[in-house]
C-alpha cells in the first residue's frame, strides 16, 4: 500500500508551488467550490512562513495543500485553498490534509476561533467532523481584508448585493482550541461540584 506523507511544508517544498498554484486555479473556476485565487508570491510566503500543510506521495509526487490565513487580529483563523491532487482522491485525503492544517492552526493561534465559507458538500461533511457548526455571516470576522478576498469567487456580486449577510457559501465556525479547553474544565468542575454536593447531601441523610 502507498504512503501519502502529510505535514507542514517548508523550503524545500518551494518546487511543488506550480502544481499548487494550477490546482488552486483549476478548483476557483469550477462552479461549487468557491475557492479564492491566490498568487504565487502568496502562496510561497505561507510555505516559508510555516502556515501551510503539504501531501506528498512516496514517489515523490505532489498529492494535496491547505494553507491557513488568520484575520482580525489573530482572532479569527480560516485553513483556505484545500486542493487534491485528481489523481490521489477518493482516499479521503482531503480530510487528513484539514486535519492537520487544523492541528497546525491550534498551535499558532490557539486563541483564535477557526471559519469557513463553502458551497463544497464535501467540505462541509469535513468540517462538520471536525467540529465546526453552521452560522451567519454576522459571526465571522468583519477584517476588511478576508472580504476582499471574495474578490476573485464567481459568487461575490451575491455577497455584495446582500451587503455580507448572504451568499451561496455556508458560513461554519469552530471554537478556538482555548474556548474548547474552558469549556471542559467548566464541565468537568461543575460534575465535580455536583457529585460533591450530592455526597455532601447523602451524608447528612445518614
Amino acid at each position: 500500500m502507498s504512503t501519502i506523507n502529510i505535514y507542514v511544508a517548508g523550503k524545500k517544498d518551494l518546487k511543488y508551488l506550480e502544481d499548487v498554484e494550477t490546482a488552486i486555479l483549476n478548483a476557483s473556476r469550477v462552479k461549487g467550490t468557491g475557492i479564492a485565487i491566490r498568487s504565487r508570491e502568496y502562496l510561497s510566503d505561507k510555505i516559508l512562513e510555516g502556515k501551510s500543510v503539504i501531501a506528498i506521495h512516496e514517489d515523490g509526487s505532489w498529492a494535496g495543500f491547505c494553507y491557513i490565513e488568520s484575520w482580525g487580529h489573530n482572532k479569527f483563523v480560516a485553513n483556505s485553498g484545500l486542493v487534491v491532487n485528481p489523481e490521489y482522491r477518493g482516499q479521503g485525503l482531503a480530510g487528513q490534509i484539514k486535519a492537520r492544517a487544523l492541528d497546525l492552526s491550534a498551535e499558532l493561534f490557539p486563541e483564535a476561533r477557526l471559519f469557513g465559507l463553502t458551497t463544497s458538500l464535501a467540505v462541509m461533511k469535513i468540517n462538520s467532523s471536525l467540529g465546526y457548526q453552521p452560522v451567519t455571516f454576522s459571526e465571522l470576522t468583519d477584517d476588511e481584508e478576508f472580504w476582499k478576498g471574495c474578490q476573485s469567487c464567481p459568487y461575490y456580486d451575491i455577497l455584495v448585493r446582500t451587503r455580507r449577510t448572504h451568499c451561496l457559501c455556508t458560513a461554519m465556525l469552530k471554537p478556538s482550541p482555548a474556548e474548547t479547553k474552558r469549556a471542559k474544565e467548566t464541565g468537568t468542575k461543575k460534575q465535580d461540584d455536583g457529585k460533591r454536593n450530592k455526597d455532601a447531601g447523602n451524608s447528612k441523610a445518614a
